[in-house]
């Protein structure tokens, strides 16, 4: 097998009063898609954020292709391969797709060409089977299609080491599904793959290779058929979590809320909600599905 292409070595990292990883080991291949599985406030996060760059470790080793490095800034990670995908978005809304992704990037000219540009950008979304307009801009994208600039804008600049922050926290499952086939698409061109989460369904659905941390430390790894629910919630919590699937059904009252024939339009001019009825009834729980 291949060496890794990123070790993190005795890796620990504390703020005042909280020591977020405690001698934290990880290691990422190439080509896999890896889940850095935990709940919130498994230090998750902070061990991803001193990989793009953002923080330094207060101690522990860092290697990026066999490399022994110090990543001062999100720029020196790029430089290295390493491009992270934040929860909240670093776009200008008032820009194209095409303009955010070749924002501050030191290749780019002082007088942008914007037909150039949107070809570039187009044929590195091309490559990857992502579906962007390059001149629409960013307030006209939906949230996986801004996601999906995101991706872009590190894909642009050479990374082949690609951590996601939490990527499905705002998408739809359809959303969530396209970006999965995108993670796999990228996966066996050899790019690498860093999923944090806290979502179960969605590492037994995608992941290769899961590490899963419980306060601040590694407690336990999974690959192939030991990626399960019952091994996963285990290392997660510390203990084994029994589900009970009954549940009790309600009595809705009477209708508190009535909607009927709502027409809405939407940024881009078209119809976004047509002839929507619904009511919401006392005591009950109304999802809104599309």
């Amino acid at each position: 097998m291949d060496a890794p292409v990123v070790q993190m070595k005795g890796i620990s990292k504390s703020f005042p009063g909280v020591a977020a990883n405690d001698n934290v080991d990880f290691e990422l291949n190439r080509g896999e898609i890896h889940a850095l599985l935990g709940e919130n406030g498994a230090g998750k996060s902070t061990l991803m954020n001193i990989l793009a760059g953002l923080y330094r470790p207060d101690s522990g080793k860092l290697i990026i292709e066999g490399n022994p490095v110090e990543l001062h800034s999100p720029a020196d990670a790029i430089r290295h391969g390493v491009g992270m995908i934040h929860q909240h978005f670093m776009l200008v809304e008032a820009f194209s797709a095409a303009e955010n992704i070749v924002l501050g990037d030191s290749r780019t000219p002082a007088f942008v060409n914007k037909r150039k540009i949107g070809e570039k950008v187009g044929a590195v979304a091309a490559e990857f089977g992502m579906d962007i307009d390059p001149q629409a801009f960013i307030w006209q994208l939906s949230v996986g299609e801004q996601q999906r600039v995101e991706i872009l804008k590190a894909l642009y600049r050479n990374a082949k080491i690609l951590i996601l922050d939490e990527p499905t926290a705002v998408l739809t499952p359809q959303e969530s599904a396209v970006l999965f086939g995108t993670l796999k698409e990228m996966a066996a061109r050899g790019c690498s793959v860093v999923i944090i989460t806290h979502k179960l369904a969605e590492v037994c659905d995608v992941a290769d290779r899961v590490t899963v941390m419980r306060r601040g430390r590694v407690s336990g790894q999974a690959e192939g058929e030991d990626i399960n629910y019952a091994s996963l919630s285990r290392m997660m919590v510390g203990e084994d979590i029994k589900l009970d699937g009954r549940v009790q059904q309600g009595k809705p009252g009477d209708a508190v809320l009535k909607a009927e024939g709502l027409c809405v339009m939407g940024e881009k001019g078209l119809l976004a909600v047509d002839s929507l009825s619904f009511e919401l009834r006392r005591g009950e729980i109304l999802g809104v599905a599309a």
